[in-house]
Formats: C-alpha cells, sequence, structure tokens
C-alpha cells in the first residue's frame, strides 16, 4: 500500500530553518556583543594609558615647576652673595685707601690750622676747621692741589671764630678724594 505522508512537513521545515535562523541571529548577536565588548575594553585600555600617560607628564612637569623655582631661589641666593662679597672686597679695597687718605690729609695740613669736623660722601670730603690767618687756608688749598689723593679743592666759607677761639679764622672746605695709579701711590710712598 502507499503510503502517503500527512505531515506537514512545510511548516516543520520553515520552522527548522526559523529556528536556524534565530540561532544563527543569536550567535551573531553574541558575537556582535563580544566585539563591541572588546572594542569598548581596548578603548578604554587606550584611554587609560594615554590618562596615565598624561598623569606622569603633570608630575613631571610639576617637579620641573619646583625645580625651576629652586633654581631661581639659587640663583637669587647667588646674586646676594654675589653682592655681599663685592662689598666686603670694596671694602677691604678701600681699607688702605681710607688710612692712606687721612695720612695725606695729615701731610697736606700747615702748622697754625686744625680740622675741627671731616665729613665723607661718596667721594667729596666736606671739611671744617680753624686757622690762624686766611694764608694758612690758602696754603691748604695749595698743597691738596699738589695732593695726588685730593683734588679740586673749593673753599666755601671763611667767618671769624667765635669768642673761645679769637684770632682764628673758621673755613669750610670741601675736596675730591681720588685714588691715584698704584704707579704714583708707590713711588709716592718711597719719596
Amino acid at each position: 500500500m502507499a503510503r502517503i505522508n500527512l505531515r506537514p512537513w512545510r511548516e516543520e521545515l520553515r520552522a527548522e530553518k526559523q529556528r536556524q535562523f534565530l540561532v544563527m541571529l543569536a550567535g551573531a548577536l553574541i558575537v556582535g556583543a563580544g566585539l563591541v565588548f572588546l572594542w569598548q575594553s581596548h578603548v578604554q585600555g587606550l584611554i587609560d594609558h594615554q590618562e596615565s600617560r598624561n598623569s606622569y607628564i603633570e608630575n613631571a612637569m610639576k617637579d620641573l615647576e619646583e625645580q625651576i623655582a629652586e633654581i631661581e631661589d639659587l640663583k637669587e641666593r647667588r646674586e646676594e652673595l654675589l653682592s655681599r662679597m663685592q662689598v666686603i672686597q670694596d671694602l677691604q679695597g678701600q681699607r688702605p685707601v681710607i688710612v692712606r687718605a687721612f695720612d695725606e690729609m695729615v701731610q697736606t695740613l700747615p702748622d697754625g690750622l686744625f680740622y675741627t669736623q671731616l665729613e665723607k660722601s661718596g667721594d667729596q670730603v666736606s671739611i671744617v676747621g680753624m686757622a690762624e690767618s686766611n694764608s694758612r687756608i690758602s696754603s691748604l688749598m695749595r698743597n691738596f692741589e699738589r695732593s695726588d689723593w685730593f683734588a679740586e679743592p673749593n673753599l666755601t666759607n671763611v667767618s671769624a671764630a667765635d669768642d673761645q677761639r679769637s684770632g682764628y679764622s673758621r673755613f669750610n672746605l670741601s675736596v675730591q678724594q681720588v685714588v691715584p695709579d698704584e704707579d704714583e701711590a708707590e713711588s709716592e710712598q718711597e719719596q
């Protein structure tokens, strides 16, 4: 006898194909989700790596800024120390000049004349003194003119002294202090 297949094979085939399609779709979705996850993980890794590099650069910049500030502080301290050293060297260099200038002031002082006040401002020396006569003041000015350590004597005032020093004239004189060349100073010291 002939067999007739009464089963709905077309619906079963269609259902089987639909089931295969859904399985393939689910597989594709899983693979797609996996790829998206891998891509997102990779991108997040790149972002994290770049952020760590940025953080390293920022920390290095902070360290460099601290070092620059420290270098600036050291430069300021160095300049301050150099200026102090220069002042000390100037003072040490001026020490013999001051002694020599006072010695020269004594040598230029004629008899019958004495100083009551000396004041130095820069290279300008202001002198107040008493003299027995105006000729002694003139002699003092000539001595300053001949001196290697002083120049440009300028007499600003001559007046009669007070009652305690009658017979004396009070004078105000300013003179420029100069430092002669070493050769001139040595030849003068030898004489």
